[in-house]
């Protein structure tokens, strides 16, 4: 049992977070913070939180849970206007679905208080963002990853651990480092290719004509090209080198089927989508995720 949540980003992730720890018995209270005061109102009236906290400082203060539910690009800012009331006897989390730059960030701004930070991207969300959404159910089943770094203490990571568990999460470690690679593959590549997607037949004269005979298959590929833009935005610059390095494997396998189609080379082109056919098919999401 925690006394008090200090929750900084009163949104979707932060939201959620909050009513599955109250939910769970294991906060007795929720003080909030958002850079929109209408939002850390909003999260009030429908009991998010219980108290609006005026900056992020006051939000921490007091609390022995803190969560960063903020873009990931305001990290380091939010870790500058913390620091001086942040102890190591705090846990310090956040849900940032990059790591590599947080971790930075954290080495950069937290010193002494650096152990007590744990940082952590739990697989999930949804299009929709704000904390008219927040669903205490959003985090159930789903995996989280944690990226302690050297200076993280052991008891926190235990700490951290314990707590997603005790949301009916599935807990993994990783570096930061393997962390951004994998997710540049699995994430952040393919919402870059719907956003392109989207803007390539709306960029088109007859464009919306097109989407309007579009079916099932193109309502699932392009589901993710409704995401937030500024969690993207922040999300994919953050990861840009590793994300790079996934542009150009996805470039070679498209040109590869592209002259292949260009030259008629039939037998050939049906090998390498019977390929990814096999591979898609004999994949098997890991429990938890989404």
């Amino acid at each position: 049992m925690f006394e008090q949540l200090g929750l900084i980003g009163c949104g979707l992730m932060g939201g959620s977070f909050a009513l599955a720890l109250k939910r769970a018995g294991l906060v007795r209270r929720v003080v909030g913070y958002s850079k929109s005061p209408s939002t850390t109102e909003r999260a009030r009236q429908l009991g998010v939180i219980d108290i609006e906290a005026p900056s992020a400082l006051q939000a921490v203060s007091g609390s022995d849970l803190v969560l960063l539910a903020v873009p990931v690009a305001a990290t380091e800012t939010t870790f500058k206007s913390i620091r001086h009331l942040l102890t190591p006897e705090m846990l310090v989390i956040d849900v940032g679905s990059t790591k590599r730059d947080v971790v930075d960030a954290a080495r950069r701004t937290l010193k002494t208080s650096v152990g007590a930070f744990v940082p952590c991207h739990p697989i999930t969300g949804r299009e929709v963002a704000g904390v008219e959404n927040a669903d205490a159910d959003l985090y159930k089943g789903k995996q989280v990853i944690l990226t302690p770094i050297e200076r993280t203490l052991t008891r926190k990571i235990e700490q951290a651990t314990a707590l997603w568990k005790a949301l009916g999460c599935r807990v993994f470690s990783m570096s930061p480092e393997s962390h951004d690679a994998a997710f540049a593959a699995v994430s952040h590549l393919p919402h870059l290719i719907a956003f392109a997607l989207m803007n390539s037949l709306t960029g088109q004269p007859h464009g919306k004509d097109y989407l309007s005979m579009a079916g099932p298959g193109f309502r699932d590929f392009s589901r993710i090209a409704a995401s937030d833009p500024q969690m993207w935005r922040d999300v994919l610059i953050a990861n840009r080198e590793e994300l790079a390095a996934q542009t150009r494997h996805f470039q070679q396998a498209l040109a590869q089927l592209e002259q292949l189609i260009a030259t008629g080379q039939a037998d050939a082109l049906e090998q390498l989508i019977t390929q990814a056919s096999h591979a898609r098919a004999t994949w098997r999401v890991s429990p938890g995720a989404q």
